[in-house]
């Protein structure tokens, strides 16, 4: 399908069930906090100055939201089908064992262990902040030159990592900590097999509910 895509601004509008029963249907909030920091058998008080050793380092698009096929005419038109909210990315930090160290220290330098310039903003960088708001699942009004049936969809860019803190001869803090560094939206065509795809992206899991999963969309196509 041969698309050009215009973004004509933000709607305000509620959560549709609008895949018929293919996802469940749940209050988006676009304001709602992530999920809080736990500490799971983590006691006393933590080194001071000390270091973060990090492993296990996992980066994904993860799918959060995708609306219905809509089918659109020769000339296309603008997407209207409301985006249906299927995943919430936390911001957290579970420490499993020794002390509990500073949750956004812990954070910001997960950030500089993948790369993230923003991470020497201290208290200010979004990252590190267990409230952040999550991603918004609204529709922004997608224009679309071009026939067929299209399904819109939002993903985000999730971070898990494993780490150890430690310094001197105190015991070290080991945890997990998750989050999120990147969000955004795309729009898929459900008779067109999109290349060089790896299996587990966002837009197949979206092909996959919302046009079929025996549709072409929803196959990786060959390189």
């Amino acid at each position: 399908m041969n698309t050009r895509i215009t973004r004509l601004g933000l709607s305000v509008c509620g959560v549709a069930a609008l895949l018929a029963g293919a996802v469940a249907c749940t209050d988006g909030g676009g304001a709602a906090p992530a999920r809080a920091t736990k500490a799971t058998g983590a006691t006393g008080a933590p080194c001071a100055n000390g270091t973060y050793t990090w492993f296990n380092v996992d980066k994904r698009d993860v799918l959060t939201g995708v609306a219905a096929k809509q089918k659109l005419g020769k000339g296309g038109g603008t997407l209207t089908n409301r985006i249906v909210p299927l995943h919430t990315p936390p911001t957290a930090v579970t420490f499993e064992k020794g002390p509990r160290a500073d949750v956004k220290a812990t954070l910001r330098s997960l950030g500089a262990r993948i790369g993230d310039s923003d991470a020497a903003l201290g208290d200010a960088y979004d990252f590190a902040d267990v409230h952040r708001a999550v991603p918004r699942n609204e529709p922004d009004s997608t224009v679309v030159e071009g026939a067929g049936e299209v399904v819109e969809y939002t993903w985000v860019r999730a971070i898990t990592a494993d780490f150890r803190y430690a310094c001197g001869n105190g015991a070290p803090a080991v945890g997990r900590a998750v989050g999120w560094d990147t969000d955004g939206s795309g729009i898929l065509e459900c008779s067109t097999t999109v290349p060089k795809v790896d299996p587990g992206q966002p837009l197949l899991e979206a092909a996959r509910m919302s046009c079929g999963p025996d549709s072409p969309a929803a196959r990786a196509g060959k390189a």
